[in-house]
């Protein structure tokens, strides 16, 4: 009876001790660790995604935009090659060249004053601004990933080489300490975006 008086104790002792080990503490900030580089992940994922269909649609609308421009340069140019004279009238060849040159130009007018109509101004520069805020906004949501990362990763450490959650760790969990997101070499230069 005085054995198991003297046990109790002990074994409470024990059990409370444990309550403090920081056992629980350590698994909630490893997996905070591995929740942060799922956000890191994702932000590069959503870069990877994103910018290509970004850069398409900015270069597909340019390049609509140029079409409409370079048809109007041209056929203005063919108009201006035609030589104009009373004989145009006389010969139905000439006359027909000269109609279609016209034909060709009005048409080209045409398809530049539908798009000046839908879009008063046109519309590349606006997308190539677009494209550069959602390049912005996509590297800053990148970086705010890496830094929560890092305040996750310094909070693990933390509780894993400290007293008594170190005693804890080399003994029960023995989980090896995070590194926190370095640059890559290179990475002070801008990433560079070519249409």
């Amino acid at each position: 009876m005085k054995r198991i008086r003297l046990i109790f104790p002990v074994l409470m002792l024990f059990c409370l001790s444990l309550s403090g080990c920081g056992y629980n503490t350590i698994q909630q900030n490893d997996e905070a660790v591995i929740a942060a580089w799922g956000d890191v992940e994702a932000s590069y994922q959503r870069r990877a995604d994103l910018i290509p269909n970004l850069v398409e649609v900015v270069k597909g609308y340019a390049a609509h935009e140029k079409e409409t421009l370079t048809a109007v340069t041209e056929a203005r140019a063919k108009v201006g090659q035609l030589k104009l004279g009373a004989d145009v009238v006389n010969n139905p060849e000439a006359l027909a060249q000269f109609q279609s040159a016209q034909g060709g130009l009005s048409s080209a007018l045409s398809r530049l004053m539908v798009v000046v109509e839908q879009y008063p101004d046109l519309k590349a520069n606006q997308n190539f601004r677009d494209l550069q805020h959602q390049l912005e906004g996509t590297e800053n949501r990148i970086n705010v990933a890496r830094v929560r990362y890092n305040e996750t990763v310094k909070v693990f450490n933390t509780s894993i080489r400290t007293f008594p959650n170190n005693l804890t760790n080399n003994f029960l969990l023995k989980l090896p300490r995070r590194e926190p997101f370095k640059a890559e070499a290179g990475a002070e230069a801008a990433p560079k975006v070519k249409f």
